[in-house]
């Protein structure tokens, strides 16, 4: 596998519109088409997400959950939610370590930052140490400006309309 570009990338998908895991995952298909090794981890979903179902399809293409099928109490985390999310943070920092990967995708690694799950200044830490060559995209609403000044790209999913405000549930290769 030949590298286009010796110098590895920070990409972070943020914002409050719907989009940003799908915008990371088609980031990742792309990266898969060149036969890049990709690995995934979903902070935050313990749901079988759509983008967690493909991933078994697809060669080169690794995707692992850190977190349950339930909402996290932003204030009162419980402490299953803090600990599964720290082992897919620990997870993270063997895998991009690993020499094994290309591209690694944290999605909703940025709530976790925010929901004080994951300390910052640790990610900050993973993001200066990270192997040269190797892309790293990040997701969540909230990015932090200090995490906005350290990324390469920095790409803003904005709500402008969307069918939950009128009350609409959830669905299936929609939403998850």
């Amino acid at each position: 596998m030949t590298r286009d570009s010796k110098r590895g990338l920070v990409m972070v998908y943020t914002g409050d519109g719907k989009g940003k895991t799908t915008a990371a995952v088609g980031q990742a298909m792309r990266a898969v088409g060149h036969g890049y090794r990709v690995y995934m981890i979903f902070f935050m979903k313990g749901r079988d997400y759509g983008e967690y179902l493909v991933a078994s399809y697809l060669p080169n293409l690794t995707a692992v959950k850190a977190g349950r099928d339930e909402f996290v109490d932003r204030e009162r985390p419980e402490p299953i939610d803090v600990e599964l999310a720290r082992d897919g943070f620990a997870q993270a920092k063997k895998v991009i370590f690993s020499g094994e990967y290309d591209l690694v995708v944290l999605d909703e690694i940025i709530v976790a930052v925010d929901y004080k799950l994951i300390p910052e200044k640790e990610l900050f830490k993973l993001i200066a140490r990270k192997p040269p060559g190797l892309d790293l995209i990040l997701t969540g609403r909230g990015a932090s400006t200090e995490l906005i000044k350290r990324a390469d790209l920095v790409s803003e999913i904005l709500d402008i309309k969307h069918h939950y405000s009128r009350g609409e549930e959830s669905r299936r290769g929609i939403e998850y």
